[in-house]
């Protein structure tokens, strides 16, 4: 079942929203509809680890800070669940740097 968390930053006057797919290991943002999307992959690596894999979004939606909200997502989910995370995509390691939070700091496998 998707799960949907509602963001407060607008893109063309509609609210991000972040959709988590368990059964797929991925959150995702529906761009221009439903035709383009932005994707962060996972899998679980352990039985409470995951491994933040890769973030992408298309060149056409790029900085406008559509990955920020998949990272913290993810984050906030690995949070939540009480998992730990290895972080392999670069973004989420640097969104981690930006924003050193103590809850997703402790969180870290290295």
């Amino acid at each position: 079942m998707a799960h949907s968390a509602q963001l407060n930053i607008l893109e063309q006057n509609c609210p991000i929203q972040v959709e988590h797919d368990r059964k797929r290991r991925q959150f995702t943002v529906k761009l221009n509809g439903c035709h383009d999307r932005a994707v962060l992959l996972y899998e679980y690596v352990g039985k409470r680890i995951v491994d933040l894999q890769h973030t992408e979004v298309p060149d056409a939606y790029r900085g406008r800070g559509i990955a920020k909200h998949l990272a913290k997502a993810a984050l906030d989910f690995v949070v939540e669940e009480d998992l730990k995370a290895h972080l392999t995509c670069w973004y989420i390691q640097k969104y981690v740097k930006e924003n050193p939070l103590p809850q997703y700091l402790e969180r870290l496998q290295p």
